[in-house]
């Protein structure tokens, strides 16, 4: 989502790191190319201006640190800055009350439905009962929605089809939800493709009635600055407790996710990444700005790795590849794993760099040649797998029709895996050698 400005504004940096000192003349033209930045980035221009300025009195004067590059204050000024316009720190779910109730409101298109699934997982993950209440009784689709992605995260729904009194909607729900002890009710409410008073005024019925603990405003990200606007007419309605900015995986020049804070008071409490219901991430100020400035957002990266790959697999494999006894079972498994993470090209942006690592790099046919190898392992037989020396002829010419590559890519696959094998073999044995000489070999990698 923010490619073009990431990318404006890491030029701006580059000749700010050759600053030989730090000047009113200097800051303002490298200020200057920051806040043209920001509004080809769609930015509210009253929160551009006001961006800069705290930049530029913070800068100028500034005493320069012994062993730090002028430029590279500024750097941290304009970073620190940034964090401070996106909230400085990430603002929690309130989940108070018995149950807690949470209203997901927004216009039509906005994506309000998916994520109140994707909300209802993360809660369920964390050890929260929720339950999924289809209070869109306008839209003939919703509910049927609803229940759908109930039906996939194995979790209860609340729907009464060809009911359209929301209210009687709700109380049932609640009522339901004490019974069957669901701590967390997440109510998906009705939207509407411009802001009408009867929508708001149905809305505000529903907050006084089941007294919400938060009321999020699901917001596309690529709308701009409208979605600022759409955030002022809720909130005053409302009173919002926060925003989930949709689509930021989008090409959304990302004007909604600098602006919405300075101009609401409001936070952005979640961040929607994708389509699937495990694209749904706390929204992190410091982390999104690291992003942004091209720094990359490792805390995420390992989280997600942490989150996608199991403590014991991981030693057992760890083991294996120490003993050498890697086989292409594993090396399936390895691959599954990674995709768990997300698409290469969404791992690589995490990284300190990512952007310009992106640059003329093909990750798509990356991502390609990694389904053609799964293809082409899933083709053998477990015991091919196991012992791959076995694969004479004739079982390669039946591996590579039945996955749909030909003979000479099945032998390149295979080629590789041999020579990762006695690498790791290689490996093994030093780590052998080294623990006879009582030298653990981690001690070597130690400062």
């Amino acid at each position: 989502m923010f490619e073009a400005l990431s990318g404006k504004l890491q030029n701006v940096f580059r000749n700010l790191r050759g600053l030989g000192k730090i000047s009113e003349s200097n800051v303002s033209d490298s200020l200057r190319e920051v806040r043209l930045a920001l509004l080809e980035a769609d930015v509210n221009f009253k929160v551009a201006k006001d961006f800069i300025d705290r930049v530029k009195e913070k800068a100028i004067g500034q005493r320069v640190i012994q062993s730090i590059q002028p430029g590279q204050q500024i750097i941290k000024l304009i970073h620190d800055e940034l964090v401070a316009l996106l909230g400085d720190q990430n603002a929690e779910l309130d989940l108070t009350g018995s149950p807690a109730c949470v209203m997901l409101v927004g216009l039509h298109g906005s994506g309000k439905t998916t994520t109140c699934g994707k909300l209802a997982r993360l809660l369920h993950k964390q050890g929260r009962t929720p339950l999924l209440v289809g209070a869109d009784v306008y839209r003939p689709a919703a509910m049927d929605q609803v229940e759908t992605l109930g039906r996939q995260l194995e979790l209860p729904v609340f729907v009464r089809p060809g009911e359209t009194d929301v209210l009687r909607i709700a109380q049932e729900s609640m009522a339901w939800a004490r019974q069957n002890l669901r701590n967390t009710v997440l109510f998906d409410t009705a939207g509407r493709l411009q802001i009408d008073e009867t929508l708001v005024q149905e809305l505000v019925r529903l907050r006084d009635l089941v007294h919400p603990s938060e009321i999020l405003l699901v917001l596309d990200a690529a709308t701009g600055q409208e979605a600022v606007n759409v955030a002022t007419h809720f909130d005053q309605a409302l009173q919002i407790t926060g925003a989930v900015l949709t689509k930021l995986d989008g090409d959304a020049r990302g004007g909604a996710a600098l602006s919405l804070k300075a101009v609401t008071g409001r936070p952005i409490k979640f961040a929607g990444l994708g389509e699937k219901l495990e694209d749904l991430e706390p929204f992190h100020p410091e982390r999104m700005a690291s992003r942004i400035l091209g720094m990359g957002d490792v805390v995420s990266l390992v989280e997600k790795a942490a989150e996608a790959v199991d403590i014991e697999d991981a030693r057992r494999m760890e083991e294996k590849m120490r003993k050498g006894r890697f086989s292409l079972e594993d090396f399936l498994e390895q691959l599954r794993q990674m995709r768990k993470l997300g698409s290469l090209e969404s791992i690589v942006r995490l990284l300190p760099g990512g952007e310009q690592m992106l640059q003329g790099a093909d990750l798509h046919r990356s991502e390609k040649d990694f389904r053609r190898m799964e293809a082409m392992i899933c083709g053998m037989t477990p015991r091919e797998r196991r012992s791959p020396e076995i694969l004479n002829a004739r079982r390669r010419q039946r591996i590579a029709r039945g996955s749909g590559v030909s003979v000479a890519e099945l032998n390149s696959l295979l080629s590789r895996f041999q020579q990762m094998q006695q690498m790791m073999k290689k490996l093994g044995k030093f780590q052998k050698t080294m623990g006879r000489l009582g030298m653990p070999p981690s001690h070597l990698f130690r400062r």
